[in-house]
């Protein structure tokens, strides 16, 4: 699970981070003084990375920092954090959701109604309806997802899951026993 919650965290990054090395400057190719005679260190350009406004050595430049994890691997992680978020009483599931107007007051509603408020949670449907999606967008610590798009570092990074009874079926279905086995008792 860590491994894919580093992958997922690694392919977020932007990596649009740069520093100017030597060759990148606007400074003049003169010689600030004369290479002997004066007493002071010699010098061959304000470009020098010793100096104040000089080059960086070696500073970061941009860069992609995607990688890619075996898919089996991913599917076992996914299948790991679901099953410890049944296992340890994290998951609340209900019949269904839907917010018919796309209010987001229904759905702070329904939370409050189930206790889940001052807490992350992921929402976890079978597919996800665009009023809900509106409904759920501006609250902040909530994730809406269908089951499909559920992934190990969602599932580790919001305290609660708040799955749909379709969803479930929908879970069961893809991440197969190991999960059903753990609903059951739950």
């Amino acid at each position: 699970m860590h491994a894919a919650c580093v992958m997922y965290q690694a392919n977020k990054r932007r990596g649009t981070h740069s520093t100017r090395g030597r060759s990148e400057l606007k400074y003049s190719n003169r010689k600030p003084w004369r290479q002997k005679g004066t007493g002071r260190a010699r010098a061959g350009t304000r470009r020098s990375p010793l100096w104040r406004g000089g080059g960086t050595i070696f500073g970061p430049k941009p860069r992609d920092y995607r990688y890619a994890m075996p898919k089996k691997a991913r599917r076992r992680a996914t299948q790991s954090a679901l099953l410890s978020k049944l296992r340890d009483g994290e998951t609340v599931v209900v019949d269904g959701l839907a917010a018919p107007s796309g209010k987001t007051r229904e759905v702070a509603a329904v939370l409050r109604a189930l206790g889940l408020t001052g807490q992350t949670v992921l929402i976890a449907v079978r597919e996800a309806d665009p009023m809900l999606v509106r409904a759920c967008r501006n609250l902040p610590n909530v994730t809406l997802l269908p089951v499909s798009d559920l992934n190990a570092y969602e599932l580790i990074r919001n305290r609660r899951l708040l799955i749909t009874r379709d969803g479930l079926d929908a879970a069961l279905e893809l991440w197969g026993d190991r999960v059903g086995v753990a609903a059951k008792e739950s």
